[in-house]
């Protein structure tokens, strides 16, 4: 059915421009389909384009279905319909060095988001080559031969030395990977009438209804639940660059649906322990790790793994550990604190949890050996000694967690530590 026309003498385009901006919309992370754009048109033409206001809540009641949406929603609104020079505008967010101002405080997420979608595909004009010019030549030539290779370059890149555009595809990246877990088998029973124990109360039961004639056989299986995973993540001045990324990782494990983990508690340490399982929540990845770092002030700060590690086992493994936690323990092992104390907190790790997996970004040297006395001291104590330097390193993690007799380096490193 074709939409009315809309009282629009100055601007007879509003529907390519809902389209563009719905666009951007979706480019800046929002869950914008064609149909949003039709209830769009509709609702704007109920409405009718009265005051910019009226406009913006009509638009914002269409294209906004969650409250961390609003914000990006907004910006986006503004620069797009109310400046007629947004590019400009969105220019000087992103690069604010070209007016000469050196200490501006740095775009909030939502800003930057927005610019990065409206200027998606916004280039200068390009050199016409002798092949433009020629009309009669239709001939379209196409280099593909390094986009099935860059991706793959990417994924085995170290963190520390990707630049600022291999950063933000390798977080694209990581936010399409999974973590899937298996179910654990318990010893409560449940019924089923396919399982492979007879139930005999309640067979008995049924047949006190028949007179005492038992008709059919009751069954019951093994009862299964699902683990919660614990990230324990360093981010001392020597993990800065890998704790980042490895965040963007478990921030997409914990809003990633039917992976099941029953839950996912995050804690980060430096020279103390901080939780940030609440910030996590956040759909919007940037803005959950910015939460974060606000609320971990120990960032890029000093190291006490086992001070850390005491302040874990206390307040906190009681809380989390149970039902057969997962812990993944990001860290390169160097601690100033005592061994001992190390030692003896990553023994009472160990023990809480159901798998305890060590994620040490210095084993991409292939020269490591454990000479490090933090790393002497937590290595026998682990399950699992893995990588966590690259994309390719955490998606091997899948593999490690699926599959129990699975440990990595650690044989390999323990030989080293006898004397």
């Amino acid at each position: 059915m074709p939409y009315p026309d809309l009282p629009l003498p100055d601007d007879p385009k509003l529907v390519q421009n809902l389209t563009h901006f719905a666009r951007a919309l979706r480019k800046a992370g929002l869950a914008v389909g064609p149909g949003r754009v039709l209830t769009a048109l509709q609702a704007v033409a109920a409405t009718g384009f009265t005051t910019k206001p009226d406009f913006f809540w009509t638009l914002q009641a269409c294209f906004v279905t969650r409250p961390e949406e609003r914000l990006v929603f907004q910006q986006v609104f503004n620069l797009f319909w109310r400046d007629p020079r947004y590019m400009d505008h969105m220019m000087s967010l992103m690069l604010p060095a070209m007016r000469g101002v050196q200490d501006e405080q740095r775009a909030a997420d939502a800003a930057k988001r927005a610019a990065e979608a409206l200027l998606d595909g916004a280039e200068g004009p390009q050199t016409p080559t002798p092949e433009t010019e020629d009309e009669g030549d239709t001939r379209i030539e196409i280099d593909a031969s390094q986009t099935a290779s860059a991706e793959e370059v990417l994924r085995s890149l170290d963190f520390e030395q990707m630049s600022t555009a291999e950063v933000a595809a390798a977080k694209r990246m990581l936010a399409r990977l999974s973590l899937p877990v298996r179910p654990l088998k318990t010893r409560r029973l449940v019924a089923d009438q396919t399982g492979r124990r007879a139930d005999w109360r309640r067979t008995l039961r049924a047949a006190v209804r028949t007179g005492g004639e038992i008709n059919t056989l009751a069954r019951r299986r093994a009862a299964t639940r699902w683990p919660a995973l614990v990230v324990l993540c360093d981010i001392s001045g020597s993990m800065a660059s890998y704790s980042r990324m490895v965040l963007h990782f478990i921030h997409a494990v914990a809003n990633q649906q039917g992976q099941g983990w029953a839950r996912v508690h995050a804690f980060t340490f430096g020279t103390r322990l901080t939780n940030i399982t609440r910030h996590l929540r956040a759909r919007d990845a940037d803005s959950a790790l910015n939460a974060a770092g606000h609320e971990a002030r120990d960032w890029q700060g000093g190291t006490r793994i086992g001070h850390c590690l005491h302040q874990f086992n206390r307040d906190w493994s009681r809380r989390v550990l149970g039902q057969g936690a997962v812990v993944l323990l990001i860290t390169d092992g160097l601690d100033r604190d005592a061994p001992d104390l190390l030692a003896h907190e990553m023994e009472r790790l160990h023990l809480s949890s159901k798998r305890l997996i060590w994620l040490n970004p210095l084993l991409r040297w292939d020269g490591f050996a454990p000479r490090a006395q933090g790393v002497r001291a937590m290595l026998p104590h682990v399950d699992t000694f893995r990588a966590a330097h690259s994309i390719a390193s955490l998606e091997a993690l899948a593999e490690a967690l699926s599959d129990p007799a699975d440990h990595g380096e650690k044989a390999r490193l323990m030989t080293m530590l006898a004397p």
